[in-house]
């Protein structure tokens, strides 16, 4: 029995955010034949689970980069940030007016002018509309709460957060935004060349993939990693088989054992069949 560890955005989904006939299959397929699916990507559960209910696909979900792990729709671990760095965080976003989320326990949270921080973006950045309206859809399709300040969530005993994501296309601000969250202890960040995600320093799909594997008794050796940007390597690094995407960046694929298919070439499909289920496959 194997464990395989999913990314979904760039991997399990192509690029029209869907999933193609030949993913579902294959996972079922794994999963028919005793292997352990699970998902394991930067987003949090209520933006997961309405899409693996779409394709019927049932199966463990670890959420915001692996800060949670839902079995059965229970959470069986979650690991949230400390008060003092999620007001030192608030401050400095807030201070640079930059769009961003919480993830909690109940659920995404974004400020109420979230919107209004996208669209003043654009005069300053002369960046395209399409990715801000990328981000503008999002919001809108998986039903983001809305805070007036922070302060309304860390006021509520019953919210946990979990997780920053901070949005922004200048990439002087970006640079800047970046050194100050170094200087706070305890915490991580994933970044790429829009966002930032920020948790917790134990907060990483590595450490979930091994919960997991220690969940189920899996050795690490019998583990199996898919994904394709950087918040993928450090599953990648303790993985007993690390697959990059086709369609992963470079510093991604350098960090992998092998490489598949890309997404839109039912990349994960290629590789449950070919390293899991040791069919032959044809390219």
């Amino acid at each position: 029995m194997k464990l395989i560890a999913l990314d979904l955005d760039g991997t399990t989904f192509n690029s029209n955010k869907e999933i193609s006939k030949e993913n579902i299959e294959a996972i079922k397929l794994a999963q028919a034949e005793g292997h352990k699916v699970m998902v394991l990507s930067g987003r949090a559960l209520d933006e997961i689970t309405p899409d693996l209910e779409k394709y019927g696909l049932h199966c463990p979900i670890g959420t915001n980069n692996g800060a949670s792990i839902y079995i059965n729709n229970q959470a069986v671990k979650m690991i949230t940030l400390e008060q003092e760095q999620i007001k030192a965080i608030t401050t400095e976003v807030e201070q640079e007016y930059i769009p961003y989320t919480v993830a909690t326990n109940n659920g995404v949270y974004a400020p109420k002018d979230w919107f209004q921080r996208l669209e003043n973006m654009l005069p300053s950045s002369g960046t395209d509309k399409e990715e801000l309206e990328m981000y503008k859809a999002f919001a809108l399709a998986y039903g983001h709460q809305s805070f007036h300040h922070i302060h309304d969530l860390l006021n509520d005993a019953t919210i946990q957060i979990q997780k920053f994501f901070a949005f922004t296309i200048d990439p002087i601000q970006k640079k800047r935004f970046e050194m100050f969250l170094n200087t706070i202890d305890g915490i991580s960040i994933v970044s790429t060349n829009t966002f930032i995600d920020i948790m917790h320093h134990q907060a990483s799909k590595g450490n979930a993939l091994q919960f997991m594997a220690e969940y189920y008794q899996i050795p690490l050796k019998d583990t199996v990693a898919i994904g394709d940007e950087g918040n993928d390597i450090s599953m990648f690094n303790i993985a007993g088989l690390a697959i990059a995407m086709g369609n992963a960046r470079d510093q991604v694929k350098k960090h992998s054992d092998v490489v598949t298919l890309t997404n839109d070439e039912h990349g994960v499909a290629h590789a449950i069949h070919h390293y899991v289920l040791h069919e032959t496959i044809k390219n």
